[in-house]
């Protein structure tokens, strides 16, 4: 039985995942090479636990033990007690395989490795290791707090024990599972992405504004956010990364990115966490 889960990066998606194994009373060590983002991590989470609080979804005297079960470490090594461990670094393949490889070294030999990855081969990341039979996605959705899917990707080698035991956790975490085979997308981003795409050469064609095409999609298909917003919500780079990732997966050119995404990615417009995408921030 897992009990301890091991958080590879602190950003926006690790710290959530990081909170969820938390509240549901499993330790968690935290890593991420620049220890900032870490610091930054943890006030993330006191204020996301606030929130639940204010809101009445878990008690506030609670909180000082759910941050209590979270632990910094300091380097991989840390992981070495863990069952599970988590990979969240950003979305680029080269990386993940190069932290795979790391991972193999470092953790306990029974340990299951797990990636966020919203786009990226299972398969290869696996062939990364010498235990490919114990790698499997596990693609929470952002915010990881509020989001109840997480989509569960098995690679060429995942064995079925490895499988159940990420599905049990799943469940576990108050989270429902959706199976999607090993392509580029998974089921998600397969969808999303392209119309996301599709929302930006709208406006690159100079069809709508930025604010018309969300408030069409908004009022017009009942969706929450607007594919602009939810883009700079997402980060556009991490946008760019993805459709990429179809691009190069289908070799169909209804993948091609928007020239305009590819501008204002080179630019360093990235959307929220940059203050500037196709909106702009405080």
């Amino acid at each position: 039985m897992i009990k301890l889960v091991g958080v590879l990066g602190a950003g926006q998606m690790g710290n959530g995942i990081a909170h969820v194994f938390a509240l549901h009373e499993y330790d968690v060590r935290l890593y991420d090479v620049i220890p900032a983002q870490v610091d930054k991590a943890l006030k993330t989470i006191e204020k996301n636990l606030g929130r639940q609080a204010e809101k009445g979804l878990i008690p506030a005297d609670s909180i000082p033990a759910i941050l209590g079960r979270i632990k910094v470490i300091k380097d991989l090594k840390g992981f070495a007690d863990c069952g599970l461990i988590v990979e969240a670094a950003s979305e680029d393949e080269a990386l993940k395989i190069d932290l795979f490889h790391q991972l193999d070294d470092a953790a306990n030999k029974d340990a299951i490795l797990a990636t966020n990855t919203s786009s990226i081969s299972i398969t290869r990341i696996a062939a990364a290791t010498k235990r490919p039979d114990k790698v499997v996605g596990m693609h929470f959705m952002n915010p990881v707090p509020v989001m109840q899917l997480v989509e569960l990707i098995r690679g060429l080698a995942t064995s079925d024990e490895t499988f159940q035991t990420a599905a049990s956790l799943v469940e576990k975490l108050g989270k429902v599972a959706a199976v999607s085979q090993d392509y580029p997308g998974f089921i998600v981003n397969r969808i999303l992405m392209p119309m996301i795409n599709e929302a930006i050469f709208t406006l690159y064609e100079g069809i709508a504004t930025a604010e018309d095409i969300d408030k069409g999609m908004k009022l017009g298909t009942n969706h929450p956010m607007g594919p602009l917003a939810l883009a700079d919500l997402i980060g556009l780079d991490t946008v760019l990364a993805i459709i990429s990732v179809l691009y190069k997966g289908f070799h169909d050119p209804k993948f091609r990115p928007c020239p305009l995404l590819v501008k204002m990615v080179d630019a360093g417009y990235l959307g929220k966490k940059s203050g500037r995408g196709f909106y702009t921030y405080a």
